[in-house]
């Protein structure tokens, strides 16, 4: 790709796997984040970050993508979910893509075509309990993600990955035992979790050229767990 590709997020799991699939595919990146301590051990360029405020940072006159990963699993009884639940999980998931990508939309249109890639979970087409502020925040990313498309095509793509479970940082919570790790694997058709790697090929392929007729899409990497029933 021509133009660099700009990372929100990116520290760790699915993230940190995308930039080191997209520095072996040889790709310019400038990535924006909390923590940027490994990203730099990386050799990328990095900015200040917060998912909470208007982004402050400089970018290039053109890029080719971006991806937005923060995210929040915030699992808990509806009973227990505040209106701040609510709120924070909307803030981190919707509201900071949007402020992103306002942000970018410049440098992206004078990139086209150029492509942005947004996360969902597996648990807006799968209702699942404890998940009801994470899922609605998702389900607007995924509308979010749809409107873009209409409206930015021809000339800067929008596409949506909602993966299942992924052995990541951020669900370490729910795979700490080799019990825990068991039963969600058992819960999925392929008997399996994800893997960092599996999704940042995806996000790979959906920032090149080999997905140039794709765009408003929700693609589910979540071991059959949306669509299939072994049984």
């Amino acid at each position: 790709m021509e133009h660099p590709i700009l990372i929100i997020g990116g520290n760790s799991g699915i993230g940190l796997a995308t930039v080191e699939r997209l520095g072996r595919d040889n790709l310019s990146m400038l990535a924006a984040a909390r923590d940027t301590s490994r990203l730099v051990e990386l050799g990328v360029q990095t900015l200040p970050f917060d998912a909470s405020k208007e982004p402050d940072f400089e970018l290039p006159e053109k890029l080719g993508g971006l991806v937005y990963f923060p995210g929040t699993i915030n699992l808990k009884p509806f009973h227990r979910l505040s209106d701040d639940d609510f709120l924070s999980d909307f803030q981190t998931n919707c509201l900071g893509a949007v402020r992103v990508i306002r942000k970018a939309l410049p440098a992206l249109k004078a990139g086209a075509p150029s492509s942005v890639v947004l996360f969902s979970t597996v648990a807006v087409a799968q209702g699942m309990p404890f998940h009801a502020s994470v899922a609605a925040a998702k389900a607007a990313v995924e509308g979010l993600g749809k409107s873009l498309a209409a409206e930015l095509a021809p000339h800067v793509r929008v596409n949506v990955i909602a993966p299942s479970l992924t052995d990541t940082p951020l669900a370490s919570g729910l795979l700490g035992s080799d019990a825990k790790r068991e039963a969600a694997e058992k819960r999925h058709p392929l008997q399996s979790i994800g893997r960092p790697e599996d999704v940042a090929g995806l996000v790979a392929f959906l920032l090149s050229d080999a997905s140039k007729f794709m765009t408003g899409q929700v693609l589910r990497p979540d071991g059959g767990l949306s669509n299939v029933r072994t049984f």
